[in-house]
């Protein structure tokens, strides 16, 4: 298959520095440092900027300007990497149930991968925000999977996948889904409404996480949260688009985007 991107300018951009075969071990150490060094964020749809899915917009914003995404950009990143490298990997589709009820009716407004080795599925998915996932897991239901951070687990219930992980000792589940194949223009036709809709949680405020050996980073409009693996929380509020800037500069490793919208969208917040 013919790379879609600069394969060697990705590896360079998350640290990864051994040698790429498609194998189990290689796909943990890339879903790790993905999460590690590309941030989730959406500045593109809060300043009104288009979100492109094409392959030469997505290896420009994340890899040469050192900006980040939502699940959109990183997962379609990630799976050209993934089939450059020559991993079987098909892209899913999930209606979000973070922070819903079990049994709320969401859109199909998030995309996950699933990776075929050696006969056997696996999930990976390195665009889920505050609790994006940082390793990789078996498509195995009732069996609780350890991460480097969480543990998490599939159920099985009414034909779907939902994907639940273990927070301060309670199953949350993240999302659900079927294994039916996504394409290219089903993730545009959402991708469009999430970006350019005056009601999308991600025109109307600022997300922003990142991944740590030992923490998660999440920022919700001015409210930063550090959470330790640990257990413990920290919690601070920003008081100034100076102190955003700041914040998402160091902790989550944004490079801002130099446009006039920024510092009047910060100070909105």
């Amino acid at each position: 298959m013919t790379a879609t991107i600069d394969l060697n300018a990705y590896l360079r951009r998350i640290g990864f520095t051994l040698g790429v075969r498609p194998t189990l071990e290689v796909l943990k150490a890339l879903v790790l440092l993905h999460a590690r060094a590309i941030p989730f964020e959406n500045l593109n749809p809060l300043l009104g900027l288009p979100v492109p899915l094409d392959p030469a917009s997505l290896e420009r914003k994340l890899i040469l300007e050192r900006r980040g995404g939502y699940c959109f950009e990183h997962n379609l990143l990630f799976k050209h990497a993934l089939e450059a490298i020559g991993f079987d990997v098909h892209g899913l589709a999930a209606r979000v149930l973070w922070n819903q009820p079990e049994d709320a009716v969401t859109a199909r407004g998030h995309m996950l991968l699933r990776v075929n080795l050696d006969g056997q599925p696996s999930i990976v998915d390195v665009g889920f925000g505050g609790m994006t996932l940082t390793g990789v897991l078996r498509l195995e239901p009732g069996v609780e999977q350890a991460t480097p951070h969480e543990p998490f687990r599939f159920v099985e219930a009414a034909g779907d996948y939902r994907l639940q992980a273990q927070v301060r000792g309670e199953w949350k589940t993240l999302y659900r889904f079927d294994l039916q194949e996504q394409f290219q223009p089903d993730y545009e036709v959402t991708n469009y409404y999430l970006s350019t809709h005056p009601r999308s949680h991600f025109r109307t405020g600022l997300i922003a996480a990142r991944v740590e050996p030992d923490r998660r980073y999440a920022l919700r409009n001015t409210q930063l949260s550090i959470h330790h693996l640990s257990g413990a929380t920290e919690q601070r509020h920003l008081t100034s688009a100076a102190e955003l800037r700041e914040t998402l500069e160091r902790d989550f490793r944004v490079k801002l985007p130099e446009t006039p919208e920024l510092e009047a969208a910060l100070q909105r917040l």
